[in-house]
């Protein structure tokens, strides 16, 4: 009896394990990031390889992609991003590379930081937020976890989903510290909008 192989060597039948789906999740996020996959296809994709219980299952999911060797590599991963506004917005879409570290200094203005559609290359980020008069918006998907038990709060909100997929594996841990004060800090997962995503 012959046992055939896939396109990257895996058994179609083999069990997929965490570190397969971790890899798929990774190979598509990038391919989103190089335009490859629409936001809709990003979210399809990443919930089936979720719950992909072979590495066949997996591998369909990304047989129309090129191999990680064929494709351009991915921008470096910076190890600190700065954000530093007054009275201004800014927002990370799809697309962005997540750095290991963000210090957010805002007043009277809103950063955005899409997460469900940005290129994960790591497990772990850290953001020391100092934020007055505004707000902090994170958009989730499953596999993403925020922490925001350390983060000191005035006068302010926080809003946090629950979780759509707890059972999950984690792709990456988001550790919110610091305070914000006169604002709000909300985790959402994307919303449909006339067919898209927002």
């Amino acid at each position: 009896m012959s046992v055939q192989l896939s396109q990257d060597g895996a058994m179609p039948m083999l069990r997929a394990s965490h570190a397969d789906r971790d890899r798929t999740v990774d190979v598509l996020s990038a391919a989103a990031g190089d335009g490859r996959l629409t936001a809709e296809e990003l979210d399809e994709r990443v919930g089936a390889a979720l719950v992909a219980r072979t590495q066949g299952e997996l591998a369909a999911l990304t047989a129309d992609l090129p191999a990680a060797a064929d494709r351009v590599p991915a921008p470096a991963v910076k190890d600190v991003v700065r954000i530093d506004q007054e009275g201004a917005s800014t927002r990370r879409g799809e697309g962005w590379v997540v750095p290991r570290r963000m210090e957010i200094r805002s007043a009277w203005g809103e950063v955005t930081l899409d997460l469900a559609r940005a290129v994960i290359t790591h497990d772990t980020l850290h953001i020391d937020l100092d934020m007055r008069a505004g707000a902090l918006k994170v958009v989730t998907r499953p596999g993403i976890v925020v922490d925001t038990d350390s983060l000191a709060t005035s006068y302010a909100e926080v809003k946090t989903q629950r979780a759509v997929d707890p059972g999950a594996p984690v792709v990456l841990r988001v550790e919110i510290t610091g305070g914000i004060s006169w604002g709000q800090v909300v985790v959402r997962s994307p919303r449909r909008r006339l067919g898209r995503r927002s």
